[in-house]
């Protein structure tokens, strides 16, 4: 029996050192999309998946740099026509994850053992074969070094953020100053130059007119006025109105077209003087006995534009000249113009009276 003990106690003692020395075998497997060779570290468990394997790789830097601990880098591909490709686009997976352990967790290419495989699926293996039974000291430390590392890639992040934050502030504050450089300079140079001699409502261009007065007496009146230079202008207006009242006893027609050249004086040219020529026909009947017939004449005009706004003027007008009217003076009975006779009337003095709201159509 005594024998029997002895026996097991040396195969155990002989045990032993084989248990210690048994190497644990650890896989992390990187998913990826089909047919696409870009390492989605977020997606299907990849982030989790790396975070562990950072862990390991903080706590077992020293080993796998010197050669002790092996990195076993194995890709998979079968989304591709051919085995060729499919070899290709598992070596650029494999060198996909291989970056993301050089930079995040301070590996160099000699560390890897490398193979890559056209069949199986499409996925990225890596193993790394770490001695078995650690102490609790190295596994404190390797936990102490996965914090560390932690704390320095987050330390490191924050740096990032932060420069990145102070670059874009800079940025900004330099497209500011370039802006409020460029602000200064602009109204410098428009300092500098002299007054445009060109004022709003008198721009050149084509011009819409209405005379007020003549819309003030139930007259309709429109007019264009086009600037053919900075000085010359061509003008025409016309009015029209017709009116009867008391079962048409009373009656109050009228038409008129003026056209008109204009030459615009002063450095803003707001004061102009001009020549018109009018025509039209008239029909009153104020009192018993009306006039009808016609009117011509014309004469010089002047005056003066007021801007209002940035397309909007008042224009201050008067004319002076000669007017003829051809005339039949008749009387209404029965609802008939009886004829009562003719004159020849010839004036002299103003033809012409306008306030008159301009608008610049450009």
């Amino acid at each position: 029996m005594s024998k029997k003990i002895l026996l097991f106690v040396l195969l155990l003692s002989a045990l032993v050192p084989v248990s210690a020395q048994e190497r644990s075998d650890t896989t992390y497997v990187f998913r990826f999309v089909p047919a696409e060779d870009m390492f989605y570290i977020p997606w299907n468990g990849n982030g989790a998946e790396l975070d562990r394997l950072l862990a390991c790789i903080a706590g077992n830097r020293s080993a796998i740099a010197d050669g002790t601990v092996p990195v076993l880098v194995d890709g998979y591909c079968t989304s591709q026509p051919s085995e060729a490709e499919n070899l290709a686009m598992a070596k650029t997976r494999s060198n996909r994850v291989k970056t993301e352990l050089i930079l995040r967790g301070g590996l160099t290419e000699a560390d890897f053992t490398t193979r890559n495989h056209a069949s199986d699926g499409n996925f990225v293996t890596v193993r790394i074969v770490i001695p078995a039974g650690p102490s609790e000291a190295e596994l404190e430390a390797q936990r102490r070094a996965a914090e560390q590392a932690e704390a320095e890639r987050l330390a490191a992040a924050k740096r990032a953020d932060e420069e990145r934050l102070a670059a874009e502030r800079a940025a900004g504050e330099r497209r500011k100053a370039e802006e409020a450089e460029k602000a200064r300079l602009a109204a410098e140079q428009q300092a500098a130059e002299p007054a445009s001699e060109e004022p709003e409502g008198c721009a050149m261009g084509l011009s819409l007119r209405a005379n007020l007065l003549r819309w003030a007496t139930l007259t309709p009146d429109l007019g264009l006025e086009w600037h053919i230079s900075d000085r010359w202008s061509l003008g025409v207006g016309g009015s029209w109105t017709s009116w009867s009242w008391n079962d048409k006893e009373r009656r109050y027609a009228l038409w008129e077209v003026a056209p008109e050249v204009r030459y615009y004086m002063g450095a803003q040219r707001r004061g102009y003087l001009g020549v018109m020529f009018k025509a039209g026909a008239f029909n009153y009947k104020f009192s018993e006995t009306g006039k009808q017939g016609d009117l011509v004449g014309g004469g010089l005009t002047g005056g003066y534009i007021l801007p209002v706004g940035k397309r909007l003027a008042l224009d201050f007008s008067l004319g002076l000249g000669y007017l003829n009217a051809d005339c039949e003076k008749y009387k209404v009975i029965d609802g008939v113009r009886v004829r009562q006779g003719s004159e020849t009337k010839d004036w002299w003095g103003p033809v012409h009276a306008g306030i008159t709201l301009r608008w610049n159509l450009f």
